[in-house]
């Protein structure tokens, strides 16, 4: 039997129109719009969505709770970075949030590079930067689950620190969950300790397969002393009504890409972190894996989660994804453009055959 799955979307929180093939419509990005999309994805069976992170976009935390105040059940993902955030800074407004929405809270710790200079950080090497970001983690639960918390590590102090409003506990859930990604020595070492929900990319069935069973290793080695680490799939989800029709558009969207050399597509590609270096390196064996994992658009310009698709009716997507459940993933962010339309059409075609 497989365990309860959630299903989030993806809004991209980019003041560049078009992104991964998204409509280029007026007031893109205004709160109206986003707005639109936080709505259908509650009308449409989605539990939340993602939202989009780094330097030169608007302020995700801010988008999150314009958009939680105009929603009922919508949860917002938010993308963080430690460094942009201090902890306590951080724990005391996220748990406003959490606070004034009613427990709807999700957040994303980021540590990959970005334009950190720009805003008062400093470029470091790797294992810094994921030494501060498991500080960081450690610090912010501390923060949301103890009063009186003083604590000095190698990147972070406070004394006597007690957040408010406290965290109400709800059920199973003490605090807001931290999902986190990351496929490095240093990521997985992290995740394995201190994330709630490790997220991989649209690796084929065999790669999630040797990572989950990797961290449940390290998490034994490392001596985790949080509950069960949980798994998550960020991937595209190019669903049309029947295959054939799925399979045109998606080599035409393909096409498209390699005219444009990957124009609106490449946001991660800046820096090839180790995980985006895995993906990309998946069209080499061939442009479709497994069932129907399409990884032609990482050859023309594809990144993050645009690098593979699942292609297919409802069908053959929902057929893919359960075997992803089937290995331990219980936590799904999909998306596909445009995004508007792709809430609704997967919400009401895909997510009722992964539920059932």
């Amino acid at each position: 039997m497989r365990k309860h799955s959630e299903f989030l979307w993806y809004i991209p929180n980019d003041v560049r129109a078009g992104h991964r093939g998204d409509s280029a419509v007026d007031n893109h990005n205004s709160l109206d719009t986003l707005t639109s999309h936080a709505r259908a994805l509650e009308e449409h069976g989605w539990q939340g969505a993602l939202i989009g992170t780094g330097w030169g976009r608007p302020d995700t935390f801010t988008v999150a709770a314009s958009l939680a105040a105009r929603t009922t059940t919508f949860e917002p993902l938010i993308a963080i970075r430690p460094g942009y955030w201090r902890p306590a800074n951080f724990a005391s407004a996220a748990a406003t949030l959490d606070h004034l929405t009613g427990g709807r809270v999700r957040i994303n710790i980021v540590s990959g590079k970005d334009d950190l200079a720009a805003y008062g950080d400093s470029e470091c090497d790797q294992a810094h930067r994921y030494a501060r970001t498991k500080e960081f983690m450690r610090l912010v639960r501390r923060l949301w689950t103890e009063e009186n918390v003083t604590a000095g590590g190698d990147h972070f102090r406070v004394a006597d620190s007690t957040v408010v409003p406290r965290i109400e506990a709800r059920g199973d859930r003490r605090h807001p969950k931290f999902y986190f990604g990351g496929a490095s020595e240093a990521a997985e070492r992290v995740a394995a300790t201190e994330a709630d929900v490790q997220l991989f990319w649209g690796e084929p069935l065999e790669g999630v397969r040797e990572r989950i069973g990797r961290l449940k290793g390290l998490s034994r080695d490392l001596d985790r002393d949080l509950p069960p680490l949980e798994f998550g799939l960020r991937i595209t989800t190019l669903v049309r009504d029947t295959t054939d029709e799925a399979w045109a558009d998606a080599e035409a969207k393909v096409a498209e890409m390699a005219r444009s050399k990957g124009a609106g597509w490449h946001d991660h590609q800046r820096v090839l972190a180790v995980g985006q270096q895995r993906l990309l390196s998946l069209y080499e064996r061939g442009d479709v894996l497994d069932d129907n994992l399409y990884t032609a658009p990482g050859r023309f310009g594809g990144g993050g989660a645009g690098t593979t698709w699942l292609v297919g009716s409802a069908a053959d997507v929902a057929r893919s994804l359960r075997k992803y459940q089937d290995l331990g993933i219980t936590h799904f962010v999909l998306s596909d453009t445009p995004y508007l339309s792709e809430i609704k059409r997967q919400g009401d075609q895909l997510l009722p055959l992964l539920r059932g």
